[in-house]
């Protein structure tokens, strides 16, 4: 079964607890008190985080369609077509963003749940980030209130202000030779065999196997494609720069 099927799957939300649990279970039908073990979840299933992760996308997602004030059907298809969810999970999902967006809570106890679930993993929540960003540009543009809607999730996350910068270089791009260094998380000053052991170490930490052993359902490894490109790029200009070929 493929992560949206088990998102709806009737049992995810007894699964996750807490707000994601709770969403989950007023979708599926039943009845799932908000307050039942607080922001618990089953920190240890495999399955349990890949259904927060994904949970957490679609209604971090649904909430920001209303940060700029305006929220149209489009976005629901455009996050649809985004992650490739399947024609027969179409509906559902479409019922779990639709939630979101009419759910009277902000997403404050979502990202937080998240943020305990993960305190341990910040790459996951990074690729949590990038689907978000990738939702956020997906029309070509990106609101100033969407702006200050992702920030206030990485904060959330326990992200600095530095950290969230270099995830807008990483997620929006630049020309600037000196981000090329943000992206690998290092000033202009390092030497050849610090850039060498950062650009590995990241390459390592976003690779696919590790993502999913991590809680990255493989329907949301693709978030990574982005990411490993800036990555990549910004290796390439640094080595060129230093002549390091």
């Amino acid at each position: 079964m493929s992560i949206w099927g088990k998102v709806i799957g009737g049992v995810a939300g007894f699964a996750v607890g807490g707000p994601l649990g709770a969403i989950l279970g007023a979708v599926a039908g039943h009845q799932v008190d908000k307050m039942r073990g607080g922001n618990n979840f089953t920190g240890s299933d495999k399955n349990a985080r890949h259904v927060a992760f994904t949970t957490a996308v679609i209604v971090l997602s649904a909430k920001m369609a209303k940060a700029d004030g305006v929220v149209t059907r489009d976005e629901v298809e455009t996050f649809k077509k985004l992650f490739q969810i399947p024609p027969d999970e179409m509906k559902n999902v479409g019922r779990l963003f639709d939630e979101a967006k009419k759910e009277a809570s902000g997403f404050e106890p979502y990202a937080e749940q998240i943020a305990m679930m993960f305190a341990h993993e910040p790459v996951v929540m990074e690729e949590l980030m990038g689907g978000l960003f990738l939702v956020a540009k997906a029309d070509g543009r990106i609101h100033p209130d969407e702006i200050t809607y992702l920030a206030n999730i990485a904060q959330i996350f326990g992200f600095t202000e530095h950290q969230f910068e270099r995830l807008k270089t990483i997620h929006l791009g630049t020309d600037d030779e000196t981000d090329a260094y943000e992206v690998l998380d290092l000033n202009r000053e390092a030497s050849d065999e610090e850039i060498k052991k950062r650009y590995r170490e990241l390459i390592r930490e976003h690779h696919p196997d590790t993502l999913i052993a991590k809680g990255v359902p493989q329907e949301f490894v693709d978030l990574a494609n982005d990411k490993m490109a800036a990555i990549n790029t910004a290796y390439d200009r640094i080595e060129k720069d230093r002549g390091l070929r």
